[in-house]
């Protein structure tokens, strides 16, 4: 438990100043009653909650004592009054704490994650986590589900036959030792306050706010007893932080309280004015990925390749495997090609109740289906912008996400998206495919989608770069 002790020193300051100038510690002091309606008039009010307060609110939200309503409520006054840094650092370690804190100081080998802030058709994943792992990093990955107009993790590796996202502490752990690395939701062990309010935030338009993001994500990262950690921030049309400014804050934010927590952390802000590759749905984002492990690269998913790539160099490096980013490129680029990380992914499939067959014949395993609607350009032109965040609506609607929480995934529903911003189109080109059984919802989608894309006449000025900034 050393690094929770040095994560719980790095912590006192500022969470000695979300507590006030109290007086000496020794006076005797009346405690108050605590109610939630209080703390949520506090917060409503834009005045500091206290860290009792918080810890209150973390504990209740945790045992179920503080009733759905009022969570939702509080985390819309936190939404719309923030907080100050004191009650950033006092929540995320309130959240840190509902769990279980992981301890793998055993596993003679550096522990490190990635985590997305969320895009269309992001999927780096499930491919960073075999690049990393193949490299030597123990990969402990707690993941989300899909959230809002984006994509999850878990959904996504949940299409492959049988796979399991459940895994208990000690199956979580064997998973790491057979192959690497291992992917799990939250559960009732680790961050179980996250699993409620990650599902709350996704029901009631608080996702954006930075307090609550910075505390999910650290209080998981945290969790999984990290030395390293890298943030991929996106920003854009199809990104929770649209402008590039707000982006850079979350980024600085996430990589502030990291490094409080002890674990080495970095930030890049990459780009999400269109979707990720060419894949944006569960099933056919995981056969995109598999087929960029198998080497099998189509032009329009190398922007995944490259990503994952960057990510999982920088991952390496932050865990001292590699001197530079250059020389642990070259090494993820060699346990690519050989097929390493491919060999890597399937065991991982096989320790976690997948079929493995998915590493050989992905389209064959998958749950796909071949009904398709074709999304049109309406004009000749070209392809100026793309409204990124109506696609991951338009699919979510059609099946392939959640409006509701209670919503069940159609895992087929996708789209696959034939041309990028900067792309020239006559009248009537092919700009994707949609996928959906429904006949209904199919054409729904694929209007939305056509209306996503705006052609001009005029090629745009300059193409958005795939990576903006990088946040030490």
């Amino acid at each position: 438990m050393e690094g929770l002790r040095k994560r719980s020193i790095a912590l006192q300051p500022q969470l000695a100043a979300a507590q006030g100038n109290e007086g000496a510690r020794s006076r005797p002091r009346l405690r108050k009653l605590l109610r939630p309606q209080d703390i949520i008039r506090r917060k409503r009010d834009g005045r500091e909650l206290s860290r009792d307060e918080i810890q209150f609110f973390v504990r209740g939200v945790t045992s179920g004592a503080i009733a759905d309503y009022q969570s939702t409520a509080l985390l819309m006054a936190i939404f719309l009054k923030g907080m100050t840094d004191a009650e950033q650092a006092a929540l995320t370690e309130a959240m840190l704490h509902s769990g279980e804190i992981l301890d793998f100081s055993d596993i003679p080998k550096p522990k490190a994650d990635k985590h997305s802030t969320g895009g269309v058709g992001d999927k780096t994943s499930l491919l960073i986590a075999p690049f990393a792992a193949a490299a030597g990093v123990c990969v402990p990955m707690i993941s989300g589900r899909g959230l809002g107009h984006t994509g999850g993790t878990l959904d996504k590796l949940e299409s492959i036959p049988g796979y399991r996202v459940d895994l208990s502490l000690k199956e979580f752990r064997a998973v790491l030792d057979q192959s690497g690395f291992a992917m799990n939701g939250q559960t009732a062990e680790i961050a179980p306050a996250d699993k409620k309010l990650y599902a709350l935030r996704d029901a009631t338009a608080t996702v954006e706010a930075i307090p609550l993001i910075v505390a999910s994500i650290i209080s998981k990262k945290g969790a999984a007893g990290l030395d390293a950690m890298v943030i991929d921030v996106k920003t854009g049309s199809g990104a929770f932080m649209r402008e590039q400014d707000r982006a850079r804050a979350l980024a600085s934010a996430l990589v502030t309280t990291g490094n409080s927590l002890g674990v080495r952390s970095q930030a890049l802000i990459t780009d999400m004015n269109q979707p990720l590759g060419r894949a944006v749905g569960n099933s056919i984002e995981v056969l995109e990925c598999i087929e960029l492990l198998r080497g099998e690269i189509h032009g329009g998913a190398r922007p995944v390749l490259e990503l994952s790539i960057e990510l999982a160099a920088r991952m390496i490096v932050l865990s001292g495997l590699e001197a530079s980013v250059d020389s642990a490129r070259a090494r993820i680029e060699k346990l690519h090609s050989s097929g390493a990380a491919l060999e890597c992914f399937r065991q991982n499939v096989a320790a976690q109740g997948g079929d493995p067959r998915v590493c050989d014949d992905p389209a064959g395993v998958l749950p796909l289906t071949a009904k398709s609607i074709k999304v049109e350009s309406p004009r000749s032109g070209f392809v100026v912008k793309v409204e990124t965040e109506e696609i991951g609506h338009a699919i979510a609607e059609a099946g392939g996400g959640r409006v509701r929480m209670e919503d069940q995934i159609d895992p087929a529903v996708g789209f696959l998206a034939e041309v990028k911003i900067g792309a020239e189109l006559r009248a009537g080109d092919q700009i994707g495919m949609v996928y959906c059984d429904d006949s209904d919802r199919g054409p729904r989608a694929a209007a939305r989608i056509q209306a996503a894309y705006e052609i001009a006449e005029s090629p745009p000025a300059q193409l958005p770069p795939l990576i903006k900034e990088v946040i030490d």
